[in-house]
């Protein structure tokens, strides 16, 4: 394939609307974008793998856009794997990674960022409260790192303030009664 492929991994403790709007606009920016639940080395997850991959895995049913694939079998921690896994299955090269800026000066640190930006693009996109600093766009520079910066907008939301204020508008709606339904993120603490 010639087309340009997103590759979107998140934590996704849970999805939020946030994770909604990117793979909204991923979708009209990319041939198609894959998406999966990863367990982040860094992170201390709130609930199970199979628990955030099946909300991600509704919500992206949800969203029934066609360039949207759910692929939970390209997931690993380490970002190399993800790729590699992702160019077997769907015999392409043309790959952006995409990133939030909350996370793009971790890359430097990860396992085989040399064999990494080799592989992919990275594809940033900004959050609120975390600019990217010049000394980061310098190592990216340095490093000779192939990226873009997204113009997406994304809702100022995260999976954390989510767990911190339990406010169901922060959910997308499909995922809502799921979330309730199961008791997850201690759902009786939530407010609409």
């Amino acid at each position: 394939m010639g087309k340009s492929i997103a590759l979107f991994g998140t934590s996704a403790d849970p999805p939020t609307i946030g994770h909604k709007k990117i793979l909204e606009e991923l979708s009209r920016i990319y041939a198609f974008t894959i998406s999966y639940v990863s367990n982040n080395p860094n992170k201390k997850h709130i609930e199970d793998i199979s628990i955030r991959s099946h909300l991600l895995k509704t919500l992206i049913e949800d969203l029934d856009n066609p360039k949207i694939l759910f692929n939970q079998s390209v997931s690993s921690q380490w970002a190399i794997d993800s790729i590699k896994k992702c160019k077997e299955i769907y015999e392409f090269n043309n790959l952006d990674f995409v990133i939030g800026s909350d996370l793009i000066k971790d890359i430097f640190y990860w396992k085989n960022f040399d064999k990494i930006i080799l592989e992919v693009n990275f594809f940033i996109i900004l959050r609120e409260g975390y600019p990217i600093e010049s000394k980061t766009l310098k190592m990216l520079e340095n490093y000779k790192v192939k990226f873009k910066i997204s113009t997406i907008k994304i809702p100022d939301t995260s999976s954390s303030q989510f767990r911190l204020n339990f406010n169901c508008s922060n959910l997308p709606t499909a995922l809502i009664d799921i979330v309730k339904k199961n008791n997850l993120y201690e759902s009786t603490k939530l407010v609409e």
